[in-house]
């Protein structure tokens, strides 16, 4: 039997949530804004197993095998789209990083 919950996974899954979004919001570093992104993505997956495994059915557990497929390529492209902008402007600051103003 397991003790904990599936209120106590939605908590924590919500938690982490919460977290990643003040992350985005509040960061000005675009590795760790990126890192707080993969936060949340990891939050949802979370939410999906549990709610899954509470359910007693592999649907949620099915949809987590795709999303984290999915994150594997986009950490790659996105990895790649930071250090691209690094090699051309420098920084990663978000601040520095006003091309499209222009």
């Amino acid at each position: 039997m397991n003790p904990i919950g599936l209120n106590t996974y939605v908590a924590v899954s919500a938690a982490l949530f919460a977290l990643g979004f003040l992350g985005v919001l509040l960061r000005k570093n675009t590795l760790v804004v990126y890192m707080c992104l993969e936060l949340m993505l990891i939050a949802s997956t979370l939410a999906l197993a549990a709610f899954s495994h509470f359910n007693g059915t592999l649907d949620g557990n099915v949809f987590v095998f795709f999303i984290l497929t999915i994150a594997a390529a986009e950490v790659a492209v996105g990895l790649a789209i930071i250090v691209a902008l690094f090699r051309k402007r420098h920084t990663v600051q978000l601040e520095e990083l006003n091309q499209l103003k222009h």
